[in-house]
């Protein structure tokens, strides 16, 4: 009779510690994939009270992510060196935004080997490479390959369609590089800067689109610059999807002109005062 009952008890010891483990795993997926927790954090010794406390402490404000999106689709996308606001329906990002550091403007990870690739991480239909096979179009980045030097996977994520868009080979070889190197200086000058880019589409008429899977073809592309390093500044500039030479001073645009053309809120966790100052007006010559 005790022998039945210490193996009674054994079993429901067993059963109780395989759900601990099970449940434990599950927690440990969640975390893994977040990303926003430390060690700290997944102490089973820890109290609810004491793991919240770690989470607050560990809280980083990301300046560089706009407001959600609320009159179009948003799906957002945590990569390595970036991050994505990605719209199903264009089958481009919304948005892509990123920190900017000194030292991530350098590096031994290099383009040469890498390959454009679909993102699984997106429902079908989505873009391919074969959506810009003879369509005329570049497959332009919006966080460049350039500043993704400093690690291999985020490298590698530069190339996921998710982070491209149909771009004119002339704006991407000129205009479109000679804006992302300036943004590397900068980063390089101040230390670090936080920027979003990504597609202008017009408001009424046909929609361009190229492929099967119906990728759409901005009419314009926008980037803002925030640094807050000293006095906060931030400056904007929306280039035309087109080949004709594009000054670099004509293209300066205050952050407030971009939000109404697009929509969007930039810069969201300043604190309003310094939000309001830096985003009414922007010139070239403060940076």
């Amino acid at each position: 009779m005790m022998k039945r009952k210490v193996n009674g008890w054994l079993l429901l010891g067993l059963m109780a510690l395989v759900m601990a483990c099970q449940g434990n795993k599950g927690g440990e997926a969640v975390q893994q994939k977040d990303g926003l927790y430390g060690a700290e954090a997944r102490k089973p010794s820890m109290t609810a009270e004491e793991a919240a406390k770690v989470r607050k402490a560990k809280v980083v404000r990301l300046y560089e992510i706009p407001a959600p999106l609320k009159d179009r689709p948003e799906q957002i996308l945590h990569k390595k060196g970036f991050t994505v606001s990605y719209n199903s329906r264009t089958k481009t990002p919304n948005w892509v935004a990123w920190h900017l550091t000194k030292s991530h403007t350098k590096g031994a990870n290099q383009r040469s080997k890498e390959v454009f690739t679909e993102d699984v991480s997106v429902s079908e239909p989505r873009a391919t490479d074969n959506d810009y096979y003879n369509s005329r179009y570049d497959r332009g980045h919006m966080c460049p390959a350039g500043d993704n030097k400093w690690d291999k996977q985020a490298m590698e994520q530069s190339f996921l369609f998710t982070n491209i868009c149909p771009q004119n080979h002339g704006l991407n070889k000129y205009e479109w590089n000679d804006l992302e190197m300036l943004c590397r200086e900068w980063a390089y000058q101040y230390g670090a800067v936080d920027i979003v880019c990504g597609p202008i589409y017009k408001a009424s008429g046909e929609q361009k689109t190229i492929g099967k899977n119906k990728v759409w073809v901005p009419d314009a592309f926008f980037k803002v610059v925030l640094c807050r390093q000293g006095k906060a500044k931030a400056i904007g500039f929306v280039y035309r999807n087109e080949g004709k030479k594009q000054a670099m001073a004509d293209a300066v645009r205050s952050v407030d002109e971009i939000e109404r053309l697009t929509g969007m809120d930039f810069f969201p966790e300043l604190d309003d005062e310094t939000e309001d100052r830096i985003e009414k007006d922007s010139k070239l010559s403060d940076w």
